[in-house]
């Protein structure tokens, strides 16, 4: 069993995978949460072959029974968490006249509510962990959009200011207990929820993953001593 675990969700691809398999290089088992069984278990079979303890979850992080459905069976796995990523995320594209309410609720639920519930589903182990070693993480994916507003992705932006606003209280609520929590502002990723960008921003010209993965690390060897709340990642040239 591996001596430190971590729960990630949005893992099949894009910032989420990056940072699991980051996770993975530094030894922490890991449980994976995405929407789609098929390429959740494509990426789980291609991380395993690299020598990883993995759990695998499919799950609708819309549904508060998925939600804890998936933290069940990383307690079950594991019964450990010291790291928590939130990863899982979508956005919809429309004028403030062409709000669906569907998608409205979807982008909620996914981008702000899931996180917020499975910070209330983990607090336990949470707990634990930052009473053990006083650096328990949570890493929330928020984005640049979350930092300065973004026009016709209006929802979308205004879900992911919530998650910034959502980690500077869980700082102040929880880091005396040992437990970080970090809000990642991206600009854009090459990643697949990019592809509608692409004919205006190449994919050449775009951040990596690998860029939030590797911030991930620095933050897994800050001390107990140091809380970094906010990460905001942009491209050369690029403004808030």
């Amino acid at each position: 069993m591996p001596d430190r675990a971590a729960l990630v969700t949005g893992a099949s691809s894009g910032i989420g995978l990056a940072i699991a398999d980051l996770l993975g290089q530094e030894g922490y088992g890991l449980t994976l949460a995405a929407r789609r069984p098929d390429k959740l278990s494509a990426t789980v079979e291609e991380l395993r072959g690299k020598g990883y303890e993995i759990e695998e979850v499919p799950a609708n992080l819309t549904a508060e029974e998925d939600v804890q459905r998936v933290v069940a069976a990383h307690r079950d796995r594991f019964d450990r968490l010291d790291v928590l990523v939130n990863s899982a995320g979508i956005g919809v594209g429309a004028s403030v006249a062409e709000h669906q309410t569907k998608r409205v609720d979807m982008q909620l639920d996914l981008n702000l509510r899931a996180i917020i519930l499975f910070y209330r589903e983990c607090i336990d182990m949470l707990q634990a962990a930052g009473a053990e070693h006083r650096n328990a993480l949570v890493v929330n994916l928020s984005s640049i959009a979350g930092k300065g507003g973004a026009g016709w992705l209006s929802v979308y932006a205004a879900t992911k200011a919530a998650v910034v606003g959502w980690t500077q209280s869980m700082n102040k609520e929880l880091a005396q207990s040992g437990i970080k929590s970090v809000a990642l502002c991206p600009g854009f990723v090459d990643t697949p929820m990019t592809e509608f960008i692409r004919e205006h921003v190449k994919r050449e010209e775009m951040i990596r993953t690998e860029d939030i993965a590797e911030a991930v690390r620095f933050l897994l060897r800050t001390s107990p001593t140091c809380v970094v709340p906010e990460i905001v990642f942009q491209r050369p040239g690029e403004s808030l």
